[in-house]
């Protein structure tokens, strides 16, 4: 005869219990999917979009976007998407300038590694 131990009842209670929690599964989704069909046929019969249910939830509508669009992200602070006068100047070449933001050119990188970046800046 089988020795009952701790560990056994243990591990039977624990088979039960994941028995129990997938019936349990079973059954919501059950009672889930006739909910949201009788939803779905009474907001086919009035007519009603996905987007105005969502809204009339309280969630976000989605807006329609056009196939492969990428959205762009919305721009904060006051100079965003703005121009702005450039700060620095390369002075081997006087064409070559940099406002500051943005990925730093090469010319202002070695500038600064020699430590002369102060040099270059446009005084106003």
């Amino acid at each position: 005869m089988p020795r009952i131990t701790v560990a056994n009842q243990l591990e039977k209670i624990r088979a039960a219990r994941a028995k129990l929690e997938r019936e349990e599964k079973k059954l919501l989704s059950r009672t889930y999917d006739k909910a949201l069909n009788q939803i779905v046929q009474i907001a086919r019969n009035a007519g009603l979009s996905a987007e105005q249910i969502t809204a009339a939830l309280g969630g976000k509508t989605r807006t329609k976007t056009t196939k492969g669009a990428a959205k762009s992200p919305k721009k904060t602070g006051s100079t965003a998407g703005r121009k702005v006068a450039p700060k620095y100047r390369d002075p081997a070449n006087p064409d070559n300038t940099w406002t500051g933001r943005g990925r730093m050119p090469q010319w202002v990188a070695a500038l600064q590694a020699k430590g002369e970046l102060a040099n270059a800046e446009i005084k106003a």
